[in-house]
This record gives C-alpha cells, sequence and structure tokens, in this order.
C-alpha cells in the first residue's frame, strides 16, 4: 500500500468513527427526550432514522444532537429537536398516509 492509499484509508476512518459517534449521539438525544416526551414509535423511529447532523453547517454538526435550536445561515434556524418530535408528533402521521393531492 503507498502512502496515497495509507492516508485515504485513514481519512476513511476517521469519516466512519465521526459517523459513529454523531450516530451514538443522536441515540443519547433520543433516549433524553423521552424522558419528558411521550414520543410514539413513529416518531421515536423516524428521530433514530434522520441524520440531524447533515441538516447544519458543518461546524454546527456535533451541536445537532443538543437540544436548542441551531443556525443554519441566511437568519434561519432548524429547530429544537424536543419542537421537532412534538411537530411530527401532532401530525398523527403513520404508514399508508399520503400527502396533499
Amino acid at each position: 500500500m503507498n502512502s496515497e492509499e495509507g492516508r485515504g484509508k485513514e481519512k476513511d476512518n476517521r469519516k466512519k468513527e465521526e459517523e459513529e459517534k454523531l450516530e451514538a449521539m443522536r441515540r443519547r438525544l433520543v433516549d433524553n427526550l423521552e424522558a419528558y416526551l411521550l414520543l410514539k414509535d413513529n416518531v421515536r423511529e423516524a428521530m433514530l432514522r434522520v441524520p440531524r447532523h447533515k441538516f447544519v453547517p458543518e461546524y454546527e454538526q456535533r451541536a445537532a444532537y443538543i437540544d436548542r435550536p441551531l443556525d443554519i445561515g441566511h437568519g434561519q434556524t432548524i429547530s429544537a429537536p424536543h419542537m421537532v418530535a412534538m411537530m411530527c408528533d401532532s401530525l398523527n402521521s403513520r404508514k399508508g398516509i399520503k400527502s396533499w393531492k
């Protein structure tokens, strides 16, 4: 293996480790939300599946799993996770429901 391949593997490993850390942070956030919100199964599953850190600027990715709104630029924010959970819950969504026509 040449040094360029080695650097590529090292970069891939760091990226994988970072994704694993973010996944663990996401699980902890959802567990913490369940401590004071009654999350329906579908809302809980959605919050565990959706990688919130991919919707914020790179410098905010680790903060994505703190229960607070985050700046996403241009004077806009992404809502705090507890608010997202409450909004999703109020939709009463379930499998088989179709969007507006």
